[in-house]
């Protein structure tokens, strides 16, 4: 279970980032960046927080209300960044994943910190000591937060884009390549939220 191990190995507050979205056919992928201003705060609820895909909808509900409690009572700060089907098309879903997690973590509006990041990532990011964690959602509660942030946001954003586009069905599948959301795209066409340079949407373009 995630704690706060990595956190305490620096003499000062770091930032949690991870991103969700790096897969789906279709909607942008979305990033939190998250600071823990104690890493002595023993609470209960936090023995629920984990990477999120392993969280079902209702604890990752149940936590993300949490979250906001600790941010509203000054005990974390987090910030969400987003980049576009446009940009992810453009600059590859690698390059647009860190666009959207320097968006975040330049929206926290701190002076620089250490960025503990899952997966091998490093951001580059002028004054910000870059670190990245394999499998560090499962390792770090920060970043494990951050994960259900991100989460959370993304698919009530394509549950609210699901309401134009219905016959996707991304109210349940977030813009993953289900077998009906494919056989749809190959029915009805590609919207303004698909990704053409993901497959099978490149092909089926290319094929036209």
């Amino acid at each position: 279970m995630p704690d706060f191990s990595i956190e305490k190995e620096y003499n000062k507050n770091v930032v949690g980032i991870d991103e969700v979205g790096r897969g789906p056919l279709a909607g942008p992928v979305i990033s939190s960046a998250v600071i823990f201003f104690d890493h002595e705060m023993n609470n209960d609820s936090f023995k629920l927080i984990n990477d999120s895909k392993k969280l079902s909808k209702i604890n990752r509900i149940k936590i993300f209300k949490l979250i906001y409690q600790l941010q509203e009572s000054k005990k974390i700060k987090f910030s969400l960044g987003m980049a576009s089907v446009k940009e992810i098309d453009e600059l590859n879903i690698l390059e647009a994943t860190k666009l959207s997690m320097k968006r975040a973590v330049i929206k926290l509006n701190r002076p620089p910190l250490p960025l503990i990041i899952d997966g091998k990532i490093d951001l580059k990011l002028r004054n910000y000591p870059s670190h990245g964690i394999i499998k560090g959602d499962q390792k770090s509660l920060s970043i494990a937060t951050a994960s259900i942030i991100a989460k959370v946001h993304r698919d009530r954003y394509m549950q609210f884009l699901s309401y134009t586009f219905p016959y996707y069905n991304w109210s349940s599948n977030a813009g993953y390549g289900t077998k009906k959301h494919i056989e749809q795209i190959c029915k009805k066409g590609i919207t303004i939220h698909h990704r053409k340079s993901f497959e099978p949407i490149k092909s089926l373009i290319h094929n036209k």
